[in-house]
């Protein structure tokens, strides 16, 4: 950690080393960019995450010139579909073209980091943000330790963003705000499959992680006080997990749907959830945030962020419809009984949304049926 007042003016400074900082990073760095990123934490970090990767977060992880194979010589585990369980219906299918990956936020947060480092990008562990200047040429940030001088600004620094704050980029519409709760229990995994279990107080969505551990993200619109209390509200998952240990704490978080109105400003870029976000339930965060790194370093390498800008609003287009159909179920028990009755009854279609929603079929799909663009209409609008 350098602990001088004032460095050299660097081509790309990122607030924030959470995925979406370092995916920036790695970005940028591999086009030919000078790049530090600063964070108050240091390693490990850890969050409140469902610890899925899908395969579209694979694809883009590989885009960014991330070797997968490192991934499968970490701890984790092959997913190999996605399935949803409501009461007695279940609708489930398969990845059609490759597999997603679970891990560990803490292993996939070391791999992100070393990757970085070996492209170059130097790291300021346990800086915390004091001030931000912006100018017209550049930008100063002053931290607890340092002052930086940047000819550009990234802020991946979460929904509160300091940087999003300094520089005027806070005007954005919520349209959910939920209450999130992880817990890893120590327990053999009894599905290679992303189960996502669905009640009139949330879902609970479970990712096997290891051979011998799974991760359970709870989202809802009320606080449970512990993951014993959130596990209670789903008994199909409570008996799967009755004599599981906890394995750490729980850890809690907000997900919320949110569009900003910006995400960029002069030399200023917001990523990941600084730069609006979709709800958890969509487990579409990672995949965003690796989008928005390779977007965002084009634009970099361009000298041009408007390119960010559009490329930005194209990225969450697809993801957020998705957040705000599966809400529309969260909120509407009947209207989610009907749904899944088809589902049931129409295995097809719950496939051809899942290869959709993972990027693996376009949206334009559903024009060759009538009754599955009616379907989809009748969710999204």
């Amino acid at each position: 950690m350098s602990s001088s007042r004032f460095t050299t003016q660097r081509d790309v400074l990122i607030v924030g080393a959470g995925p979406a900082g370092i995916a920036a990073a790695i970005a940028a760095a591999t086009q030919g960019l000078h790049v530090e990123v600063i964070d108050a934490r240091k390693p490990p970090i850890d969050k409140a995450c469902g610890e899925g990767l899908l395969p579209a977060s694979l694809e883009s992880l590989a885009a960014l010139g991330f070797d997968l194979r490192d991934l499968l010589h970490t701890e984790g585990y092959p997913l190999q579909g996605v399935r949803f369980l409501n009461g007695k219906n279940i609708a489930e299918a398969a990845f059609p073209l490759s597999s997603g990956r679970g891990i560990r936020r803490t292993v996939l947060h070391e791999l992100l980091v070393d990757r970085a480092e070996s492209l170059g990008v130097r790291f300021h562990w346990e800086n915390a943000v004091r001030a931000i200047e912006p100018t017209a040429q550049s930008a100063i940030v002053r931290t607890n330790h340092q002052t930086l001088s940047t000819r550009y600004l990234i802020g991946a620094d979460g929904h509160q963003s300091r940087v999003a704050t300094a520089t005027g980029l806070t005007a954005s519409a919520i349209h959910s705000r939920r209450i999130g709760l992880s817990q890893h229990y120590a327990i053999a995994p009894w599905t290679n499959f992303v189960e996502v279990y669905w009640s009139d107080h949330g879902q609970a969505y479970v990712t096997p992680t290891s051979s011998n551990e799974v991760c359970v993200a709870y989202v809802a619109n009320q606080r449970s006080s512990t993951a014993t209390e959130a596990l209670s509200q789903f008994p199909t998952l409570q008996h799967h997990l009755a004599n599981a240990p906890l394995s750490g704490a729980a850890r809690g978080s907000i997900t919320l749907d949110r569009k900003l109105r910006r995400v960029t400003t002069g030399n200023i870029a917001l990523i990941g959830d600084a730069s609006g976000s979709v709800d958890a339930v969509t487990g579409e965060g990672l995949a965003l945030c690796f989008r928005q790194a390779a977007a965002l370093a084009l634009a970099l390498k361009a000298d041009d962020l408007t390119l960010y800008q559009k490329a930005h609003r194209r990225i969450r287009r697809l993801p957020s419809l998705m957040s705000r159909a599966l809400l529309l179920l969260d909120r509407s028990p009947r209207l989610r009984n009907q749904v899944f009755n088809t589902f049931k009854r129409r295995p097809l279609l719950f496939e051809l949304l899942l290869q959709v929603h993972i990027g693996q079929s376009p949206l334009r799909v559903f024009g060759t049926d009538g009754l599955l663009a009616a379907g989809l209409q009748m969710l999204t609008s």
